[in-house]
This record gives C-alpha cells, structure tokens and sequence, in this order.
C-alpha cells in the first residue's frame, strides 16, 4: 500500500519502506512554491503525483500559507482545483 507522508518542504511517497515519488517546496515567509514533483516510473499512472501534490497543499493550508507552482504538474492540479484558474 502507497503511504503519503510529509516531511519538511516535502511530501514523500512509500511503497512499504521503498521511497517512490516527492513533491518538493520552497518556503518564502508566507508562499510554499512547489518546485518539483516526481514520481518513480514503474509507479506512475496510479496518481500519487496528485496526492503529494494535494499532501502540500493540504499542509499549507494547516499553515495558513499561500501555494503557488513553478513545478509544471503542481500547477495543472492547482488550476483544477481552482476551477481553471491559477494566480
């Protein structure tokens, strides 16, 4: 079973004990910029990105901190969160 946990500046994805994916941030006072999203291949298509993803926002919010992406999958899931739109 594929466990999420977060960590700091990251969310991280395991397989049992095996790291499989992350989901990597940068904290700029009250912004986390999610930077990089990655997903081992065998893994994918079994959307995990989408739950690390979504593990950073959920724990910026619990922070009462803005989320923003450079990270081009971070961004496609916050624009369909937020109806299409992303600031």
């Amino acid at each position: 079973m594929i466990k999420i946990n977060f960590e700091e500046n990251k969310s991280v994805a395991y397989d049992d004990n095996k790291q499989i994916g992350e989901c990597d941030f940068i904290e700029n006072e009250n912004t986390w910029n999610i930077v990089h999203t990655e997903v081992d291949n065998a893994y994918q298509g079994q959307g995990i990105a989408r739950r690390l993803v979504e593990c950073v926002i959920e724990n910026a919010k619990k922070a009462n901190k803005e989320i923003i992406a450079d990270c081009s999958y971070a961004k496609i899931v916050l624009e369909r969160m937020n109806g299409g739109k992303y600031d």
